[in-house]
C-alpha cells in the first residue's frame, strides 16, 4: 500500500462512494489507476465489499480502544464531545449516564498511537482522567438491522 492507496480509502470514507469518477475528483488520481487500485484493494481484503467498507485490520489500524472520560465541563455536553473528536483516531463518542461522562472508542495502529490517543485527551480543558481498555478481539461487528428479527423491526418501525 501506498500514499494513492491511503488517500483512495481516505476519500472513498469522507465521500461515503466509490465512485472512480468523484474519487478522481477528490483526490486528482487517474480514473484508470482508480480502478486498477480499487481492485487491488479488494484482492488484498482491504475493500470487503461493494459497500466499500474497509477492513481496519488489514489496513493497520488494528487496535481498538473503549476510553471512559471523565469530564468536568463548561458548556453543552455536545459542544464538549465535539472536542473529543477532534483526536486522530476517534470514531465514535457516546454521551453516557452514570459515573462515566463520556464512552470514546478509537481506532489505532499501535501502542504508540494509543500514548498519542490519550496524551491529547488529558490536554482537552474539562477532561479530569481517562481509564482505557484496549479490546483484544471483536467477536462480531455488525449493523445494528443485522441484530433484529425482521418481524421487530417491522413492529417498531412501522405506522401499521
Amino acid at each position: 500500500m501506498d500514499e494513492r492507496d491511503v488517500r483512495l480509502l481516505k476519500a472513498i470514507a469522507e465521500l461515503e462512494t466509490g465512485s472512480p469518477e468523484r474519487l478522481h475528483e477528490a483526490t486528482g488520481i487517474p480514473v484508470s489507476t482508480i480502478h486498477y487500485r480499487l481492485n487491488n484493494l479488494r484482492e488484498e481484503g482491504i475493500i470487503e465489499n461493494d459497500r466499500y467498507e474497509i477492513d481496519l485490520e488489514e489496513l493497520g489500524l488494528g487496535v481498538t480502544v473503549l476510553v471512559e472520560v471523565h469530564a468536568d465541563y463548561q458548556g453543552s455536553y455536545e459542544e464538549f464531545a465535539d472536542r473529543l473528536l477532534t483526536v486522530e483516531g476517534v470514531t465514535n463518542v457516546y454521551f453516557t449516564m452514570g459515573e462515566t461522562d463520556f464512552i470514546v472508542v478509537a481506532r489505532l495502529s499501535g501502542s504508540e498511537m494509543v500514548e498519542r490517543l490519550i496524551a491529547e485527551f488529558e490536554q482537552i480543558q474539562g477532561v479530569e482522567r481517562t481509564d482505557s481498555t484496549f479490546v483484544i478481539s471483536a467477536i462480531e461487528e455488525r449493523d445494528a438491522l443485522q441484530s433484529y428479527e425482521l418481524e421487530t423491526l417491522l413492529e417498531e418501525l412501522t405506522d401499521e
